[in-house]
């Protein structure tokens, strides 16, 4: 299994190391599912808003072709990963069903 590259960018304020590997984690079994993947973009923004809700993980994985993208906000960052990543397995599920039928 190949590893892909991940660039991670944090929007006010800086991710730890732990965070950071936890994301980098819950991704690289993401790309399992499809060895199509080349890059991870990650965009990790905390929100100056009064909401609970204002942990912000952004993922977008380039494909050739078609690059795919999922948006989450919760109250941890990590719920919002998790909820990211099953996003983008729908994704990845659904392109391999287009692509090779049931």
């Amino acid at each position: 299994m190949s590893t892909i590259k991940i660039i991670f960018h944090s929007i006010h304020f800086d991710a730890d190391a732990k965070l950071e590997a936890f994301i980098e984690e819950r991704v690289q079994k993401l790309v399992k599912m499809s060895d199509q993947v080349i890059e991870a973009e990650i965009f990790l923004k905390l929100e100056n808003d009064s909401n609970l809700e204002n942990k912000v993980v952004e993922i977008k994985l380039v494909i050739p072709g078609n690059d795919l993208f999922a948006k989450k906000n919760s109250r941890t960052f990590e719920e919002a990963t998790d909820s990211t990543i099953e996003a983008l397995r729908r994704q990845l599920k659904k392109r391999k069903e287009k692509i090779w039928g049931n």
